[in-house]
């Protein structure tokens, strides 16, 4: 397990090579003192080249940058795999379900903070008729500032078109700034083209709930 040391973000967990990756990613953070607590969306299934060391997934990341709380598209079988967990230690967890997938295909993810402070919970869906797939994870003493879409390849070049997550919702307590929401993601070293469409905001106290009606990464800059 290694850590990408600029902006401290940790390989999955089921790297099993130590080959660094390579790394294209959108990142929103939330303002200081405030933190995540859902990140929901659906992911269009792209295709699959070939057998390899491929992830792309939704995350959650923490202010102390321990870990990432993720949904992740593994395609080192051959064949898609859409599950979720937490990478890689402190602490360590066992990953939660998954499910085998297909190019075309649109997969839903939500991760929530539970109400009574238990954990988080994830629920994956494949499709419109695949049964949901839910496990919780012992997370609630993080406190999650930074939401990721990530595209992580070791060894293979990103070579299966663009990666769309449509219908996302990401809800922020302890602010009522909208900067974040409706201002532009980091992307990291400017390595990704991408488009977002339909972002807006709404506050409730110091709650604020950003709905974007697409992220696409398109390819390499």
């Amino acid at each position: 397990m290694q850590l990408l040391a600029i902006v401290l973000l940790p390989v999955v967990l089921f790297a099993t090579q130590a080959a660094a990756a390579t790394w294209y990613f959108l990142r929103y953070n939330t303002p200081s003192g405030a933190k995540f607590t859902a990140f929901s969306g659906q992911m269009v299934i792209p295709t699959l080249p070939k057998a390899a060391v491929y992830y792309l997934w939704p995350g959650l990341q923490p202010t102390d940058n321990s870990g990432v709380y993720q949904n992740v598209l593994d395609g080192r079988s051959g064949t898609w795999w859409f599950g979720s967990g937490w990478c890689c230690s402190n602490p360590s967890l066992p990953w939660g379900g998954g499910f085998n997938t297909y190019a075309g295909e649109t997969n839903s993810f939500s991760n929530v903070l539970n109400s009574d402070g238990s954990g988080w919970t994830t629920t994956t869906k494949r499709g419109a008729n695949g049964s949901p797939v839910t496990n919780t994870f012992p997370l609630a003493g993080k406190s999650f500032n930074q939401a990721i879409f990530a595209i992580e390849l070791h060894d293979v070049a990103w070579n299966f078109g663009p990666l769309t997550f449509k219908n996302v919702k990401i809800v922020a307590t302890g602010s009522t700034s909208t900067a974040w929401c409706m201002g532009k993601p980091e992307n990291y070293n400017s390595a990704t083209k991408y488009t977002i469409s339909g972002a807006r905001a709404s506050v409730s106290g110091t709650t604020v709930t950003c709905t974007i009606d697409s992220v696409v990464l398109q390819g390499p800059a």
